[in-house]
């Protein structure tokens, strides 16, 4: 078995992907430009074993940040760019005997690189049936996310439906809004706008607010990248990102104008987006879940009315290095006048990086 980190330059990153099928966030460019928005490092480990492939991308960020009265520039950890990047693993390799033995090599060679955990995000689609093996029991289920069935008939994914979606949608209709597809760089103004817009008035956390250069890097993304926009009367009220690769579309970012809320366009736009994904081929829509993977709140509400397909959202909270993450939680939790056992009864992984909020 070998094991070995690379970066985003090196050719084996390409060769990789050619062999396993992938979405857009385990893509080097991706990497690269989350890897800039964030101020970390991309990388990936890659373990293979004759034919078997085990291939985990990630971001590596230096846990200096954690408590400024010390020094602890030889600590680090990982954790994923934005989205569902996950463990990317080929048919070859779901067998128990490699799976454990390559995360036991995995664990191992992160220890050794002084990284003391690891948060990643498993692809809900993608990553469904590694979740099913002898690796099941590492992973945590945070919730479950939703998407489009596109090799289903048109009549079938318009009886897959939420009643109350499907008249808003003719109304929209009605009302004379027009959806279609466009290029992102022709629309980069109208989008970031409704973007902003949407964010201020959601009042959304600052993870969610992206700059010029991040919006101008996607793209690089060239033809895996596209913008679905509604239009009324020549104006452009409301649009959204997706995402294309391998036969799975994800919706990314989007918004509507205030203006337009109560006449919630977006239905319209999603209609569109899936009729569009499906003409293309794609197997999947997929739209994602409520905050954080919530099932109740009104974003996973709305979502699943567009479809009866869902996928379990998981994620992968590892401890590789036992002494060093403890040494880590100690301090935060001085910082923040607290117990230790508080950061680490909070349910925020890395607990080292608990807020208090």
């Amino acid at each position: 078995m070998k094991a070995e980190i690379i970066d985003i330059s090196n050719i084996l990153w390409q060769d990789v992907l050619q062999q396993v099928r992938h979405d857009i966030y385990q893509l080097p460019e991706y990497l690269a430009l989350e890897a800039k928005r964030t101020k970390t490092i991309p990388e990936a480990l890659l373990i293979t074993e004759g034919d078997k492939i085990f291939f985990v991308p990630y971001l590596l960020r230096n846990c200096n940040d954690v408590e400024e009265e010390f020094t602890l520039s030889d600590i680090f950890d990982i954790y994923s760019p934005y989205g569902y990047p996950g463990i990317l693993v080929n048919q070859e390799a779901i067998t128990s005997d490699f799976l454990n033995t390559a995360f036991k090599n995995f664990q191992d060679v992160l220890k050794s690189r002084g990284i003391c955990s690891v948060f990643l995000r498993m692809h809900p689609i993608l990553n469904e049936q590694l979740l099913e093996t002898s690796l099941s029991s590492n992973f945590t289920l945070n919730g479950e996310t939703v998407s489009i069935n596109l090799t289903l008939s048109e009549p079938e994914i318009w009886a897959h439906t939420r009643k109350g979606h499907q008249s808003t949608i003719n109304k929209c209709k009605r009302l004379g809004f027009t959806a279609r597809t466009v290029s992102f760089s022709e629309y980069y103004t109208e989008f970031t706008a409704i973007y902003e817009e949407t964010m201020n008035r959601v009042k959304a956390n600052q993870s969610y607010y992206f700059d010029d250069d991040y919006f101008n890097q996607l793209l690089s993304l060239q033809d895996k990248l596209h913008l679905c926009i509604v239009e009324f009367e020549g104006e452009v009220i409301c649009t959204s990102l997706f995402f294309e690769s391998c036969g799975v579309v994800q919706a990314h970012l989007g918004g509507t104008k205030n203006d337009f809320l109560s006449q919630s366009p977006f239905n319209l736009l999603l209609h569109h987006a899936r009729l569009w994904a499906k003409e293309r081929g794609n197997e999947y829509l997929h739209i994602g879940g409520g905050i954080g993977g919530s099932t109740t709140d009104s974003l996973h509400t709305f979502k699943s009315g567009f479809s009866r397909q869902r996928h379990q959202f998981s994620t992968l909270r590892l401890v590789t290095d036992e002494e060093k993450f403890i040494h880590l939680v100690e301090l935060r939790a001085k910082a923040l006048e607290n117990q230790p056992e508080t950061l680490l009864k909070s349910g925020f992984f890395p607990a080292y990086r608990y807020t208090g909020n």
